[in-house]
């Protein structure tokens, strides 16, 4: 069974009065159109929330009825990145602004789950808080999401892509580097995601149906949990697109190469071996209204 325990306080959210009030549940109908969740790991230097939000402005001024949040979730930090976040909740207000501080640090991949299942938006998008992905390429990702069949259950989900800047990263990259990158790219298609050329880019669009069934079922919650996430909406047979968004290489990366991708492969064949065993089930919850 997926674990979905909180600490108390990450029950709660502080207005710009100081005042704390309860997050919703992804269970709840949608009150916005767009959620937009940023995991944030010792951000306070390298946050792009100051670029993010004021492009999801600019879409509200060329379309009044658009509604947005966005929910930066600090995990567990040891820096200002909390403290930093509130200034835009202070300067936009909680409507607008969310933050949700982990207890201590759960990893991306919890992080996002956290931020998720606390959203109220009608589509909810994942985007990493350092901005190596525009967020100008939401336009992109919302076509790719319109183009597919939702049924009527609404399940679609679109990923951002960087497939196609394969080539020149391998051209900058040692060897050894290229040679990991293939091998996880391997061991990807081989345990768990067939179809998806990058499952790792942190720039994905889910209408709120998708993410209530993927997220609920989530066990990974490091690094990996983009392939755990894909490989429970192919289970569930979703429709996925993969787009080709912009991105840029940023300093200060977490990931340490060959530890990060020996970790990844490790928790791949996990993965498998859990829900080929049984020791981990498919959790399908009822849909919101």
């Amino acid at each position: 069974m997926v674990n979905l325990t909180c600490h108390e306080n990450e029950k709660y959210f502080l207005t710009a009065t100081g005042e704390r009030k309860p997050f919703p549940s992804l269970h709840d109908p949608f009150s916005r159109e767009l959620s937009v969740v940023i995991p944030a790991y010792n951000e306070e230097l390298r946050s792009d929330i100051s670029v993010k939000i004021p492009l999801i402005i600019s879409l509200q001024k060329q379309n009044p009825s658009f509604t947005y949040e966005v929910i930066v979730v600090d995990d567990g930090s040891r820096d200002k990145t909390t403290e930093v976040a509130l200034r835009y909740t202070n300067k936009y207000s909680a409507d607008k602004v969310r933050v949700l501080t982990l207890v201590k640090n759960r990893g991306k991949g919890g992080a996002v789950r956290m931020g998720t299942l606390s959203s109220r938006g009608k589509l909810i998008l994942m985007a990493d808080a350092d901005g190596a992905t525009k967020f100008s390429d939401l336009e992109k990702v919302e076509a790719g999401l319109k183009d597919l069949n939702t049924g009527p259950e609404n399940l679609a989900i679109s990923c951002g892509s960087r497939a196609h800047l394969e080539k020149d990263s391998v051209a900058q990259r040692s060897v050894f580097r290229t040679f990991l990158m293939y091998g996880f790219h391997f061991l990807v298609w081989f345990f768990c995601v067939r179809g998806i050329k990058d499952t790792q880019c942190g720039f994905k669009l889910f209408t709120r149906e998708a993410a209530l069934k993927t997220f609920s079922s989530l066990h990974v919650e490091r690094w990996a949990f983009d392939v755990e996430l894909l490989y429970i909406a192919q289970c569930f047979k979703i429709p996925i697109a993969e787009v080709a968004v912009n991105w840029t290489e940023i300093e200060g990366s977490k990931l340490v190469p060959f530890w990060s991708w020996l970790q990844m492969g490790r928790d791949l064949i996990f993965i498998r071996l859990c829900y080929f065993t049984g020791a981990w089930k498919l959790h399908s919850p009822h849909k919101t209204d």
